[in-house]
């Protein structure tokens, strides 16, 4: 096991990618904080860490909310002492062409996507400072390197973190923490399962991806491990890009 006993907090991990990185750094000996705004969720994925030997903690959180990214770091600390990983994956889209988008469809992306990832990162920040190492892993999307139509609140916010993770990869050098991100393509989860269950738009999709397929919530899992680990000792400030080939296009 690569990561056994480090602790690490995954934010939005109830479902989807979260729930994929979740259980994968759980198999690689990692006590995880599942966390989610739905506590059904959170008990689902500690229940299936916990059968396999793993160890877990469930808090509900609300990433775009100080009192709870406070009360989920303390919870953290409480049980388990430390934190060496952090993954801020939590994530919403709204889709409107930018005419139609409310300011409140606007707030709402950008509170959970890009102030849940300050958010959580100022919280977790002080704690991988004094101990002076970690590994801060966000997940951002190829929307965030390229544009899509209808999507300008998602867009914006991805490209925030690929910003704010270059940034931050700065500031924490000197303390020997790690900040990278994962840039996802197509991904099947909940969040694409209506373009994908249309067959004219999954074509229109996969014209768009040289490898001819949409990606598995595993495979950016396994990014993650990566970003998580020793093996990407000298690698800081890095968005790794998993999307079949669109953006090399």
């Amino acid at each position: 096991m690569k990561l056994k006993n480090k602790v690490a907090i995954v934010t939005g991990s109830g479902r989807g990618i979260g729930r994929a990185i979740a259980l994968e750094l759980a198999r690689e000996g990692v006590k995880v904080v599942v966390t989610s705004r739905h506590t059904e969720e959170c008990d689902e994925v500690c229940s299936v860490i916990n059968a396999d030997g793993g160890e877990s903690l469930c808090v509900e959180c609300d990433v775009s909310k100080k009192e709870d990214i406070d009360r989920l770091v303390k919870e953290t600390m409480d049980k388990f002492g430390r934190i060496d990983i952090l993954v801020s994956n939590a994530g919403v889209v709204r889709q409107n062409p930018i005419s139609e988008t409310s300011e409140e469809d606007w707030d709402f992306v950008l509170d959970i996507n890009l102030k849940g990832m300050f958010l959580v990162c100022k919280a977790v920040a002080p704690i991988m400072i004094k101990k002076k190492s970690g590994k801060i892993v966000s997940i951002a999307s190829i929307a965030g390197e390229i544009g899509f139509p209808n999507t300008s609140a998602y867009c914006a916010s991805k490209g925030g973190i690929v910003n704010l993770t270059r940034e931050l990869a700065l500031e924490m050098a000197p303390y020997n923490v790690n900040v990278n991100a994962v840039a996802p393509g197509v991904i099947e989860t909940s969040m694409t399962e209506g373009m994908l269950a249309d067959e004219n738009s999954r074509k229109g999709l996969l014209t768009q991806i040289p490898m001819g397929r949409v990606g598995k919530s595993e495979e950016i899992a396994k990014a993650v491990l990566f970003l998580a680990s020793d093996d990407s000792s000298y690698v800081t400030g890095h968005t790794l890009v998993v999307d079949g080939g669109w953006v090399a296009q």
